[in-house]
């Protein structure tokens, strides 16, 4: 029982964590307008880029443990529920939306310890990659909340 309420607990925590730390890097990218970045803007996107990844690895591992490590329900029947579905779509396009950024990140910070300017000219796209994986990660707490409901199974499977 103590181990199900943690892993609840820190995965809900990550929600969180997942949203400030998305809408920050996001709203810093923002800022990301000319051809040099002061060091104070691409501090605060590369921090909330650890976070958000950090968040990100947190609600997986927390998320696959719940749901296929025999704590919860169990994965027959996750994968039988329709808002469960949903939320693992709504994961599958925020990790296909973050690869551009990660990549271009990795190599801003490759970039910058060679003591050159990084190319900052998709910064803006990177950033409304972002609004759209914030959404969808609305989307996700939506369809959790819906699940510990039980919205969207047959009313005799309730």
């Amino acid at each position: 029982m103590l181990i199900r309420w943690l892993l609840a607990a820190i995965h809900l925590l990550a929600f969180g964590f997942a949203l400030a730390s998305i809408l920050r890097r996001t709203s810093a990218l923002r800022r990301c307008n000319g051809p040099v970045v002061s060091p104070e803007i691409l501090r605060t996107v590369f921090r909330a880029d650890a976070i958000w990844g950090l968040s990100a690895l947190a609600l997986i591992v927390t998320g696959l443990t719940r749901a296929f490590g025999g704590v919860e329900k169990g994965a027959a029947y996750y994968l039988h529920e329709p808002l469960f579905l949903a939320k693992m779509g709504a994961l599958i396009l925020i990790l296909l939306f973050e690869i551009p950024p990660m990549v271009a990140l990795i190599k801003w910070r490759i970039e910058l310890r060679k003591g050159g300017i990084p190319d900052f000219g998709r910064a803006m796209f990177f950033a409304n990659l972002g609004v759209i994986q914030a959404w969808l990660l609305v989307v996700m707490v939506f369809a959790a909340s819906g699940m510990a409901r039980g919205i969207g199974l047959p009313s005799d499977a309730v």
